[in-house]
């Protein structure tokens, strides 16, 4: 998959402008059409958009070989520090932003402050495999984060909701969600590619072996990953395309911290493992899972609080549609970083 990324890398951004672009114009031109296919859906979680997801995030997940994922435990201060600046340092800045940004628009702000409360366990891991980060230490920090989430983001949105929330002037909200909820939501968007891959890579290396699984199959599944999240892009900004291009100034007031939250974490996860003598792999791996956040639990939270139409769930939505065109130009940065920091 590596080379064939690689290969295809040189075009990625014109081709994910174009999806954007795409789903823009599918939304606008055929609206019924697109609230039809919006209707397919089970509960808060859009069928179609799960589908996409899933298949994007299958062949970096069948990629790993999660023997070796014992090895994370052999670099304590390396994940400690990470989750540090993913789940304490992340959240506050988040609430910076969102109080700099948003402070007259509060409905706005709690929804940022709901996307800042759980880091990404779905697109991380392409971003991460598209870098060339370490895609055994993102596997492991993926399955933290997704535990942590399912114990503690409810306590967490309290806090934040309840607590923080009133620091700002507005009033103090009581954001109730089970652990079933949210174990529902990183069961539908984790756990399908996450088993799927593992049944697969073990049934592939017992009947056909390790050689015939690294030269066939997975040359075979690695366009699976452009192609889903080709697909994802334009099913995303076509579900929101009349949002987006009715209160287009709304959307560039969320899109504005979104963007600097990505920028700053990333940056920041990367020169602090860099200076605790991380090598480029690993150091690529923590900055992107301190970056991206997890909006499908976010959307899907917003909607089941405050409603599909709320401002809150309308903050989620732009959230990914932010993340995409932003993270893949971190890509970028991580490549420029490599060469600036790790090739001495």
């Amino acid at each position: 998959m590596q080379t064939r990324l690689n290969t295809t890398d040189r075009y990625l951004t014109l081709w994910i402008f174009m999806a954007m672009a795409a789903g823009l114009l599918l939304g606008s031109l055929a609206p019924d059409q697109v609230a039809a296919f919006q209707s397919i859906s089970v509960g808060t979680t859009h069928i179609p958009l799960a589908v996409g997801l899933i298949v994007m995030m299958y062949p970096p997940l069948v990629r790993v070989d999660y023997h070796r994922m014992r090895d994370i435990l052999a670099k304590p201060k390396l994940i400690g520090t990470g989750l540090l600046i993913t789940w304490v340092l992340g959240p506050l800045l988040m609430f910076g932003l969102g109080t700099l940004f948003l402070r007259d628009h509060p409905e706005y702000l709690s929804g940022l402050l709901i996307i800042g409360l759980a880091p990404c366990i779905a697109m991380v891991i392409v971003w991460n495999e598209l870098a060339g980060g370490n895609r055994e230490l993102c596997a492991g920090l993926v399955g933290i984060n997704s535990l942590l989430q399912v114990f503690f983001f409810s306590a967490y949105a309290w806090f934040y909701l309840h607590v923080m929330l009133p620091l700002t002037g507005a009033e103090a909200i009581d954001l109730q969600v089970g652990m079933g909820d949210i174990a529902q939501t990183v069961g539908v968007y984790l756990g399908i590619p996450f088993l799927a891959a593992i049944l697969s890579r073990m049934l592939i290396l017992r009947i056909k072996g390790e050689d015939w699984l690294q030269r066939r199959f997975i040359p075979k599944v690695a366009p699976l990953t452009l192609y889903a999240l080709l697909f994802t892009i334009v099913v995303m900004f076509s579900l929101k395309a009349e949002s987006l291009l009715r209160i287009p100034f709304d959307v560039l007031r969320v899109a504005l911290p979104l963007s600097i939250f990505f920028v700053l974490m990333f940056f920041f996860s990367f020169w602090v493992m860099k200076k605790l003598g991380a090598d480029y792999r690993d150091s690529a791996t923590m900055a992107f899972t301190a970056s991206g956040n997890n909006f499908e639990l976010a959307i899907a939270v917003s909607i089941g609080v405050f409603g599909i139409d709320s401002p809150q769930a309308f903050t989620g939505v732009i959230g990914p549609l932010v993340e995409v065109p932003v993270l893949i130009t971190l890509v970028r940065a991580a490549f420029f970083l490599k060469q600036k920091w790790f090739t001495k």
